[in-house]
């Protein structure tokens, strides 16, 4: 399959602009003054919503249907929830690799969260556990960021439009990984500019990860391989907003908040989609 510069360029301009986000969690993290939890806890939500909402209503008929252009229909079917499955079990696995105590989509309790709700002191000493927390933190995020990337720049190639309602469904969920990272670093150096820059690289990978589909997968792309693809696309998406989103979101959050923004996210997808028709 070839595609022209114009929509290389979109997809990647788009998965450049989710990595990026991280930027924003870094700056809530070290230069707001108060963060706003509970719309932190709404925005989640919402992400999750769009993800949740696009990956069965829209991502995984078009894998269904990318695989039928060569396959029986039957055998279509199968090959689409294999791939789905496929691509959960991927992020399982980069999980799994992620020690616990680093890994960003493990559940935090109430003190390591409390950074995001007070601003560190630029006085207070450093502390290398906090500074290494920090380091291995934006590696963490950076090995998630990958296939995520991948995942990103495959649906705009495919739908620009679809690819930015990805991105922006990406771009939310990472603003609280850039806090993951900014926060450990601004408390351990009192250093406002290092903590933002490293959390703002953290989210790089995702380019690279688009990148890397570009220059890798490309050049084979097929009906069928792209079936598989965004099979295996949605199956991530809905792995992250089940073990990510939605329990940061009531961490975050209180009462039903987080069920708002997730029906106000699916909401918004599926009236886009039916726009778009």
């Amino acid at each position: 399959m070839r595609f022209d510069a114009a929509t290389l360029a979109t997809a990647f301009g788009l998965t450049l602009f989710a990595g990026l986000a991280t930027g924003i969690g870094s700056a809530l993290a070290v230069f707001a003054r108060r963060s706003s939890t509970r719309f932190l806890s709404v925005s989640l939500g919402f992400s999750a919503g769009v993800m949740l909402y696009v990956s069965f209503a829209e991502i995984l008929p078009k894998a269904e249907r990318a695989f039928a252009s060569e396959w029986d229909p039957a055998a279509a079917g199968w090959g689409a929830a294999a791939a789905f499955f496929g691509g959960a079990l991927a992020m399982g696995l980069v999980d799994w690799s992620v020690p616990k105590n680093l890994n960003p989509h493990e559940a935090r309790s109430g003190e390591d969260r409390a950074p995001l709700r007070r601003r560190g002191k630029a006085g207070d000493p450093p502390s290398d556990r906090l500074l290494r927390m920090g380091l291995f933190t934006a590696l963490a995020i950076a090995i998630h960021n990958f296939p995520e990337g991948i995942a990103t720049f495959l649906a705009a190639l495919e739908d620009p439009k679809l690819g930015t309602a990805i991105a922006i469904a990406v771009a939310l969920h990472n603003i609280p990984e850039g806090v993951s990272v900014a926060v450990p670093v601004f408390y351990a150096t009192g250093n406002r500019r290092r903590a933002f820059t490293l959390s703002f690289l953290s989210g790089l990978s995702e380019p690279v990860g688009a990148a890397a589909a570009w220059a890798l997968l490309l050049p084979w792309l097929t009906p069928g391989l792209m079936g598989a693809l965004f099979g295996a696309v949605a199956g991530v998406m809905v792995y992250i907003s089940l073990d990510e989103l939605l329990p940061a979101a009531r961490e975050y959050g209180r009462g039903h908040e987080v069920l708002w923004g997730l029906f106000s996210g699916m909401a918004a997808m599926a009236v886009s989609l039916l726009m778009l028709r």
